[in-house]
Parts: C-alpha cells; sequence; structure tokens
C-alpha cells in the first residue's frame, strides 16, 4: 500500500485533505457510504470504470481525526486542443449538508483542484435536496454556479425500507397490488441472476430502447461495469418469468444502506401477465431483508406532466411507494472564463457546423 498523500490541512476546521491511491479501495469506499450523500457514482469502482474509457479519477478524502468528513471522486478529461482540461465529480462530493463551514471548506478545496489542474471548469451534482437554502449559499459564496447543462436527473423517487412490509405493502398503488396479485395468478416467478444471464438482459433492454425510443450503447459498453459491480457484490439482478422466459429484469446497484435501481427491462410479450409489478416488489423485499434503508428509484423528468413522455414511468414508480425527491442539480465552477464561453457558447455551433460540412455535397437519395 501506497502512502497517504497529504494535499493540505485545512484551518481552523482541522481537515486533512488526501490523495487516495491504488491499495485503498476498501477504505474508500467505507469513506462515502458512511457520509450522508454518499452515491455509488462515486465508489472507487465507478471511477475505476471510467478510467477506461478516457477519464483520470481523482479522489480526495476530507478527514478529520482519522473520521470521514466528504470525499470527492473527481473525474478528469482533458480537452483536444490545449493544456487544459475538464472536471466532473458525478453525484459527488460526498458531504454531510448540515454542516455548512465543512461544506464550504470542501468546495473551496475542489476549486483548488479545478485552478490546479487547470480545468476550464469543475461540474459537481451532489444528493443535496433543492430546498436546502442553506448549501445553495455555500455553493454560491465559494463561486459555484448551476451548470448550463445536466448530466443526471434532478428528480427521483426514493422508498424507504426500514417501514414493515404491511406498511410498505399499504403505500403501493390501489392499481400496483392490483397487478403484483394479477402476476402471481398468473403463474409469474421472481428470481436472482447472474453474470450469466446479462446477455440475455440486455436483449431485454434492447428491446426496451426500441419499444420506448431512447438510445443505448452496444452490449460491450455495459458489460466490464455490469460484471465489475455483481462480481464486487454492489450489484444484484433480478428476472421476472413465466412459463419459462424471461419477461422482464432489473439491475440494482448498492452502496452502504442504498440501492439505486440503474437499469430495467421487459419484453413486449407477455405484458399482460404484469411482470415488472411483482418484480419490484420482490426486490423491495430483497434488499429489505439485506438491510437497505434507502431504495432509489433513480431518473424523472424534470417536468411531470401528462404529457410527457416519461409520466407512464413517473406513474409506475410512484406506484410503488416513491417519494419525490428533488436534487439542486449540477452546478460549475468556472476556473476558465473564457474557456467556459468556449466550451459552452462556441464549440457546440462548431461541431455542429462541421458535421453538416462533412455530409456535403451530400449524395442523391437511392429510391426504391
Amino acid at each position: 500500500m501506497t502512502a497517504p498523500t497529504v494535499v493540505a490541512v485545512l484551518k481552523p476546521e482541522r481537515l486533512v485533505v488526501r490523495f487516495i491511491g491504488e491499495g485503498e479501495r476498501e477504505g474508500w469506499n467505507e469513506a462515502v457510504a458512511s457520509l450522508p450523500t454518499g452515491h455509488m457514482l462515486q465508489t472507487y469502482e465507478w471511477g475505476e470504470l471510467k478510467g477506461r474509457l478516457g477519464w483520470q479519477p481523482i479522489r480526495l478524502l476530507f478527514e478529520r481525526e482519522v473520521r470521514p468528513v466528504a470525499a470527492a471522486c473527481v473525474l478528469k478529461r482533458k480537452v483536444p486542443l490545449g493544456p487544459f482540461s475538464i472536471l466532473y465529480a458525478p453525484k459527488g462530493p460526498a458531504v454531510d449538508p448540515a454542516d455548512a463551514q465543512d461544506l464550504r471548506s470542501v468546495l473551496d478545496a475542489l476549486a483548488d483542484l479545478a485552478k490546479r489542474e487547470r480545468a476550464i471548469f469543475l461540474r459537481i451534482d451532489p444528493d443535496i435536496t433543492c430546498d436546502d437554502s442553506v448549501s445553495q449559499k455555500a455553493l454560491a459564496e465559494a463561486g459555484f454556479r448551476p451548470a448550463f447543462e445536466q448530466v443526471q436527473f434532478k428528480n427521483t423517487m426514493v422508498i424507504g425500507l426500514t417501514r414493515p412490509e404491511e406498511e410498505l405493502r399499504r403505500r403501493l398503488s390501489k392499481s400496483t397490488r392490483y397487478q403484483t396479485n394479477v402476476a402471481v395468478r398468473s403463474g409469474v416467478t421472481v428470481s436472482e441472476g447472474s453474470n450469466v444471464d446479462l446477455p440475455l438482459f440486455y436483449d431485454m433492454y434492447r428491446e426496451t430502447a426500441k419499444r420506448d425510443a431512447f438510445i443505448i450503447r452496444g452490449y460491450d459498453y455495459y458489460e466490464p461495469a455490469w460484471r465489475l459491480f455483481l462480481e464486487r457484490r454492489m450489484a444484484r439482478l433480478f428476472m421476472a418469468w413465466h412459463d419459462g422466459q424471461a419477461l422482464a429484469g432489473c439491475l440494482i446497484f448498492l452502496h452502504g444502506t442504498k440501492a439505486w435501481y440503474m437499469y430495467g427491462a421487459s419484453r413486449s410479450e407477455g405484458r399482460e401477465a404484469r411482470p415488472s409489478q411483482l418484480l419490484h416488489w420482490q426486490v423491495m423485499l430483497s434488499l429489505k431483508e439485506q438491510g437497505i434503508a434507502n431504495y432509489d428509484l433513480w431518473g424523472l423528468p424534470n417536468v411531470m406532466r401528462e404529457d410527457h413522455p416519461m409520466w407512464g414511468l413517473v406513474q409506475f414508480k410512484r406506484g410503488l411507494g416513491g417519494e419525490l425527491r428533488q436534487w439542486i442539480g449540477a452546478y460549475d465552477y468556472v476556473a476558465n472564463p473564457s474557456g467556459y464561453f468556449l466550451y459552452k457558447q462556441v464549440l457546440p455551433r462548431f461541431l455542429a457546423l462541421w458535421r453538416r460540412m462533412l455530409r456535403l455535397p451530400s449524395a442523391p437519395e437511392e429510391k426504391t
């Protein structure tokens, strides 16, 4: 194990800030899990995966008397031209928003990191609720501004699993309870899968994307992440079956006492058996038995109206007893204002123009 590298000692808060390197995986993950806003996107493994895709993970741990106070896995990526970079802490930093002084110290340290790394900007999006005016004040005072675009969903629904099973069932909507009963009467069963089932799960995921008109990547993109988290016991794959055929599945990511519904899939065939409702009810019970306290159902649209394409998803997650949670969203610390303007305003237009130029002159359209 390499010796920890102390970056700074922040006074008067007496916070020790140090880089986390190879050999400190478990300690890092334990620190992230211990913090109120700790998230699986801040785990060592997630940074490791992003490292294979061109990002460099930089992990900063903030401690007071050896006790973790905050943690930030910041992903760094060089921009194509010049010595500059962009930094992003997905769902980070992990902090205790109730301690405004420590939060401000962490934000100041991240701003210093952005300057040292010659970043154009540093983007963060911690799990801090949008009604937390104290945290928003600390962000503004540290020089952070609301980002011009979001990376993660700002809205989600969370189910508290510490309630008794009877209460969890009562919190299901009347429609969801009815549909779980339909699934049971139809002979739907739910079982836990493994790495062996990943190709089948992806096949259902691809069918779901085609049916619901959203874009996904190829199997080779997802498989390393899915396999790694399953092998580390930081994810669980659940499948709903009927007459020997997989009808629905979901991949749940885990860290500490939290779980996240990251990927879901279902067949178009067999939907009348209502496999998805029973699947998620069984997932909730299994996570509760495991000791998970909070089950995050993940993304929801910013505007929840009946005419929104994702309205059906809103109704589905609400039917499971989810409670709306609204985050503050992404914030940027701008270390290079000129570069930020180019990145925000000029670069997207240049790339759009370049793509159009590459298509000219256009070939005559073939008639069939």
